[in-house]
């Protein structure tokens, strides 16, 4: 490899002092960094749920009792804790969410880098990307799932599946700017191989924008989970906040028992309503014009 591969790669990726300048701009939003900390709340919920509380099961004698202190979310139709079915609900709507939404990163990231480089690909995956967005994404997701099956698995596949092309449009404006950049040019006139280009110059140009597509992603991946759950094709085995509102309305609960519904729905507010804002602080950090001195 030539000599000047070191220094592309420096021109390339983003330098240290403008790291710490976006993470300086973000750390002073008080929206960005509070975000940032119910996301890391919500993970560990995920991670500690058997020490916060036991899991749900069974039955219990107080049925569809109110917040109290003994239930501080209140019970639901078979006298179950809700708060141990939020907490235990978030183990597998934070890894659906993350697993989903990280195979449909590496999917679009990859479709979306190939276009940019091989321009005779790119009108061809142009074509399946907007086909792909046309299309009524929830019809298909339940038709799909409910000849699949449903399982836990399943749902990140589907889910995965159905969110890639909106990551590869969004990747694909910012590479195709980047394949045009001089020093992408350097690269080829070096002798450099397109794995090693695309690796080492067109994946750190598209990098920033990657950041922002993880977090609306995973957002999206949430509601979707849920929008499946509730509908009855999620996991019946597991505990989801999605699977928690469907149990409300298959048991009449819903219009009669407020908690039921509420406190699920919140964990979905907050984990959404965090991604998105901190997506929005780390895209306005990473803006010069934006940013604070």
């Amino acid at each position: 490899m030539s000599s000047t591969a070191p220094v592309l790669d420096s021109v390339s990726t983003e330098s240290p002092t403008a790291a710490r300048a976006t993470w300086g701009a973000f750390r002073r939003n008080p929206l960005g960094m509070g975000s940032l900390v119910v996301l890391v709340l919500i993970v560990l919920v995920a991670i500690f749920a058997p020490l916060i509380v036991a899991s749900p099961s069974g039955y219990g004698g107080a049925v569809l009792q109110a917040p109290s202190g003994a239930h501080i979310f209140g019970t639901d139709n078979l006298g179950r804790d809700i708060f141990a079915e939020v907490v235990w609900g978030t183990r597998i709507s934070v890894l659906v969410a993350a697993a989903a939404s990280a195979l449909a990163i590496v999917i679009g990231v990859l479709v979306a880098m190939l276009g940019a480089y091989f321009p005779k690909a790119d009108s061809i995956i142009g074509t399946i990307v907007d086909l792909c967005l046309s299309l009524p994404v929830l019809p298909l997701m339940i038709l799909v799932t409910a000849l699949a099956g449903t399982s836990v698995l399943t749902e990140i596949l589907i889910i995965a599946f159905f969110s890639w092309p909106e990551v590869a449009r969004v990747v694909r404006s910012q590479a195709l700017s980047a394949v045009r950049l001089p020093y992408m040019d350097a690269a080829r006139l070096t002798g450099g191989s397109s794995t090693w280009i695309i690796r080492k110059h067109l994946l750190p140009a598209v990098a920033p924008v990657v950041v922002v597509s993880v977090a609306l992603t995973s957002s999206r991946a949430v509601l979707t989970a849920a929008s499946l759950a509730f509908l009855g094709l999620g996991g019946v085995t597991n505990w989801s906040w999605g699977r928690i509102l469907f149990e409300a309305e298959q048991s009449g609960a819903m219009s009669s028992a407020w908690w039921t519904t509420l406190f699920p729905s919140l964990a979905m507010l907050l984990l959404v309503v965090a991604a998105t804002l901190i997506s929005i602080t780390y895209n306005d950090a990473r803006n010069p014009r934006t940013r604070e001195d």
